[in-house]
């Protein structure tokens, strides 16, 4: 499951970055991708959910992005950084369905993996400082 949830959460970038990029509508983007990529129906369903739920969001995720790194505009992020950081505090946030450990841990692996050579380091730092904050929301 783990892999797949791995796959899930990739197609799910590669998705909010050419809707961030291009401008496309995401859904239109995921339905374009279900015909062209092999993925469980429960996987489909979590990309779609994370690509909804983080579109849909992204305004108030950009807020919590920009309290916890402060000195880096949002807007002036890669978009690669931007939308792992933005997919991760939606499920931070939104979802609690998975262990704060696990997105952490993907979303770094996102970054190692598409990101520039500080992605990982700079995703990693960013959600320690949202995870700490927003343990005391809770």
């Amino acid at each position: 499951m783990t892999n797949g949830r791995r796959r899930a959460r990739s197609l799910a970038l590669q998705i909010l970055y050419e809707a961030d990029v291009a401008g496309h509508q995401p859904i239109g983007i995921l339905e374009r991708l279900r015909a062209d990529v092999e993925i469980s129906p429960e996987n489909f369903e979590f990309v779609s959910y994370i690509v909804d739920g983080t579109w849909q969001n992204r305004k108030v995720l950009d807020q919590h992005i920009q309290k916890f790194a402060p000195t880096f505009p949002v807007e002036q992020l890669s978009v690669v950084d931007r939308n792992i950081l933005r997919m991760a505090i939606f499920e931070l946030v939104f979802s609690r369905s998975v262990p704060v450990q696990v997105v952490i841990n993907e979303a770094v692996e996102l970054a190692k993996r598409f990101g520039g050579d500080t992605s990982s380091s700079f995703v990693n730092g960013v959600l320690g400082s949202a995870y700490q904050e927003l343990v005391k929301m809770v």
